[in-house]
């Protein structure tokens, strides 16, 4: 516990340092706290605007295939096997950014000096 504030300062610079990466790049948005919270970063992520979620895998791929460890964000429970014909309302929104959604190297020591 004593070097909590250590990681979380880390972390909340590694997303300091996606969001001036980012920011020119259109079509992409780098998912940020909202002013009425801090985030401690633990997942940094890319939102993809709707008409890009069709590059969402291949993007995975390149990012992979370059040693840049990235991945979609989750597989929601209703599309497990174990919960498909459990009872579920309109997703939708969900189902929209679970295409949109990569979370990309988060590690606190990706900021180390």
């Amino acid at each position: 516990m004593e070097e909590l504030p250590e990681f979380i300062k880390q972390k909340r610079e590694l997303a300091r340092r996606y969001e001036q990466a980012f920011k020119d790049i259109q079509g992409v948005d780098f998912y940020t706290e909202p002013e009425f919270a801090k985030s401690n970063y633990w997942f940094n992520t890319l939102i993809l605007d709707p008409e890009n979620s069709k590059y969402r895998d291949e993007i995975l791929e390149a990012t992979n295939n370059a040693g840049y460890m990235s991945r979609p964000a989750w597989t929601l429970m209703h599309r497990l096997p174990m919960f498909a014909e459990c009872p579920k309302m309109d997703l939708s929104v969900a189902e929209d950014l679970e295409s949109r959604i990569i979370n990309i190297p988060s590690s606190a020591n990706l900021c180390s000096d």
